[in-house]
């Protein structure tokens, strides 16, 4: 806690830099995790080995870990106390879905031990999806109070990013809900996450 409020009050830590890569990198993590999920979805339709320290596994981490890196800067802002409510909201966003997004990894790094090969659907992937969306949408607000400076060209991605990750989490919620049918034609392609349920 001192070091952070160390941190905060030096003269290097000035507010709109650190609100620029705080919206950049609420952005840009997602988006790796997604990229590097997909990169992994395909592998298992490769039927490549599956362990939990994969590379496509470490990318989705790194993004995770870009995310954490937004929502760290995003704290320090927060105890800072020069945020509006929009921009406010967006950091506290970015904090939940980043704190999500750690734990669901944790927990698929418990579910791989235990489980072995896991798929799309797993009760510690939705979590982590759920942690996507709501990092996205904070990237979001972040960037909408942006929206004078250079940044704005990133808020369109942004918007896409967000309706992808959220069509994504209600697309296997609808497996996890309604598995028996919907699993069937897919079967393939979702190999073991259907098979799990």
């Amino acid at each position: 806690m001192k070091l952070i409020q160390k941190f905060s009050n030096s003269s290097l830590a000035k507010t709109s830099t650190l609100v620029s890569l705080v919206s950049v990198l609420a952005v840009v993590g997602p988006f790796v995790v997604v990229s590097a999920g997909f990169w992994d979805a395909i592998s298992h339709l490769q039927k490549e080995p599956e362990f939990f320290w994969s590379i496509q596994h470490i990318v989705v981490y790194t993004g995770v870990s870009i995310t954490s890196c937004a929502a760290i800067i995003g704290t320090i802002l927060l105890f800072q106390n020069s945020t509006k409510n929009s921009l406010k909201n967006g950091i506290i966003l970015v904090i939940i879905g980043s704190l999500i997004q750690i734990v669901s990894g944790y927990a698929d790094s418990l579910s791989h031990e235990l489980f072995g090969i896991d798929g799309l659907i797993s009760w510690s992937h939705q979590p982590l999806e759920f942690g996507l969306v709501l990092s996205a949408l904070g990237g979001f607000l972040i960037l909408k109070n942006l929206e004078k400076t250079k940044l704005r060209v990133l808020i369109p991605f942004s918007i896409i990013s967000f309706l992808f990750f959220t069509t994504w989490l209600v697309f296997n919620l609808v497996f996890v809900f309604g598995h028996t049918i919907q699993c069937l034609p897919v079967y393939k392609i979702f190999l073991s996450g259907c098979s799990i349920l």
